[in-house]
């Protein structure tokens, strides 16, 4: 087999803004990081509408690809690669990663200090929404953001035999040339960023959440010197797996991380308040059903209250910025299967994982709120969320194996992601790439150098934050790739198909 070569512009550019805008906000931080705050919220009031029909508009166009004739088409002409529970395992890890585990706890709290409607803070109706939102913000229309990079990327990549796995060549249909020309080049580096900012906010997240049910483990004072040493930890972790590749590495790593998340879901919910928890879910559950399509288009234009703007909207931009990471990540890891299974799979196997984390811990949560058991939104107020995670584990039976159960998940949930973000990178820099073939190891390796790097640069000068906002911020023309990949998927069906699709279809 041909060796694997770097594409020389994409490779450097790349590395060339990673390294001179993570510069830039070092050195201007502050004030840097209003103007980036002030872009933000532009983005989340003006284009409120913008980002709801585009969630929307995707999940009826995915649809439509499920029921309609296409839904048959088989991407590769191959068997799959891997296991269904592999396959999902690792479409799931790389999708949540540990932002799934910090914000099942802490996300329902904010809604019931903050809730939608212009409800009273802390009420029965607050208590009632707060479980909801978070099923409906981490449910079908997520992934539908998701689902649909996917899908012309892997048509692209296993039956156009464009062998790049880059999003420039998935829009090849609708640009033609010019995707091999500078525009495609734009395109690439422009994910390639919004990769590494939505890395920050799983770093963001999971460093100060880790560390801290770290350091009541061991007795331990948080500091920057102990965020390092599990930057340095998570390195090796992923590392080794990005090492050894995607069949032997991220595929194992992947299983593991479902068993032990299912496992400690499982246990909130019978060393928990079982009933309460089951019953909260139904009850969420049904509200979510019953509101779906309000909760998609609304934008609270009268009261202007904020609640669609800062959290569905700026949800909806967050996943908008790294979908189509997701998208290569997932489409490489799906040859074999038909467009219909790939949609479903990737719609019920995200939205049924964050359904599961959201009802049992986000019930748990708020039934030691509503309970008097513990004053969750006390502790979030006067220690901050990381604190408020290890005090609602520690109310848990058991607390003294839960606490360090819960840090390993947390190191596997990112190795995961950063395994799957560390190939991507190299994939997105490689020129081409056969069905079975992976990017070069050290260009894998460096890859997580540099993250790690970024992760570290930017924690010693606390800008993980304005690094997950300009991820945000690059959503913007994500939308307009939204559309050149819905064009260009589209246009190739069309071209491939134009009769009425028989068995052969599925060959």
């Amino acid at each position: 087999m041909n060796k694997v070569k770097i594409d020389p512009v994409v490779f450097w550019s790349s590395l060339g803004v990673i390294v001179v805008a993570t510069l830039a906000l070092v050195i201007f931080r502050d004030t840097a990081e209003p103007v980036l705050n002030k872009m933000l919220t532009g983005i989340t009031y003006n284009l409120d509408w913008a980002f709801q029909f585009l969630t929307f508009g995707l999940f009826i166009l995915l649809m439509y690809l499920v029921f309609s004739k296409y839904g048959k088409v088989r991407l590769g002409d191959e068997p799959p690669e891997f296991s269904t529970f592999s396959w999902g395992a690792m479409l799931f890890c790389a999708g949540m990663g540990t932002s799934i585990m910090f914000w099942s706890m802490m996300e329902p709290m904010y809604y019931y200090m903050g809730p939608p409607f212009g409800y009273e803070p802390n009420s029965n109706q607050a208590a009632e929404w707060a479980v909801t939102y978070g099923l409906f913000h981490w449910g079908i229309s997520a992934w539908s953001l998701y689902a649909l990079p996917t899908v012309t990327i892997a048509y692209s990549f296993f039956v156009k035999k464009n062998h790049s796995l880059k999003i420039s060549s998935a829009c090849r249909g609708i640009l033609g040339k010019h995707a091999d020309g500078w525009l495609g080049k734009i395109i690439d580096i422009l994910v390639i960023w919004s990769l590494v900012g939505g890395l920050g906010t799983s770093l963001g997240l999971g460093v100060p959440m880790v560390s801290a049910v770290i350091g009541e483990i061991f007795g331990v004072a948080q500091s920057l010197t102990l965020s390092i040493i599990i930057i340095a930890v998570w390195v090796v972790i992923y590392s080794a797996s990005a090492y050894v590749g995607l069949y032997k590495g991220i595929r194992k790593l992947s299983d593991w991380n479902v068993y032990l998340a299912l496992g400690l879901a499982v246990f909130v919910l019978l060393a928990g308040p079982t009933l309460f928890i089951l019953s909260n879910f139904t009850n969420s559950f049904g509200l979510m059903l019953q509101n779906f399509a309000f909760m998609s288009f609304s934008t609270d234009p009268i009261n202007q209250g904020g609640f669609p703007q800062s959290w569905t909207v700026f949800y909806w931009a967050w996943f908008a910025a790294t979908a189509p990471f997701i998208g290569l990540f997932v489409a490489r890891i799906s040859r074999g299967r038909t467009i219909r299974e790939l949609i479903t799979h990737i719609l019920l196997w995200g939205s049924v994982g964050s359904w599961l984390y959201f009802g049992i811990f986000g019930g748990y949560s708020l039934n030691l709120q509503l309970s008097g058991a513990l004053d969750v939104l006390g502790v979030m107020n006067e220690s901050g969320d990381p604190a408020a995670i290890v005090e609602i584990l520690k109310s848990l039976p058991l607390s003294f194996l839960v606490l360090p159960f819960f840090a390993v998940l947390g190191f596997i949930f990112l190795a995961t992601s950063l395994d799957s973000a560390t190939y991507i990178l190299a994939s997105i820099t490689t020129k081409e790439l056969s069905a079975g073939q992976e990017p070069a190891r050290w260009n894998r390796m460096l890859w997580g150098m540099v993250l790690a790097a970024l992760a570290i640069s930017l924690l010693l000068i606390g800008g993980l934050n304005v690094i997950q906002t300009s991820s945000v911020i690059v959503s913007v023309p994500v939308i307009l790739l939204y559309g050149l990949l819905t064009a260009s998927l589209l246009k190739w069906l069309k071209e491939d198909y134009p009769e009425q699709m028989g068995k052969g279809a599925e060959k």
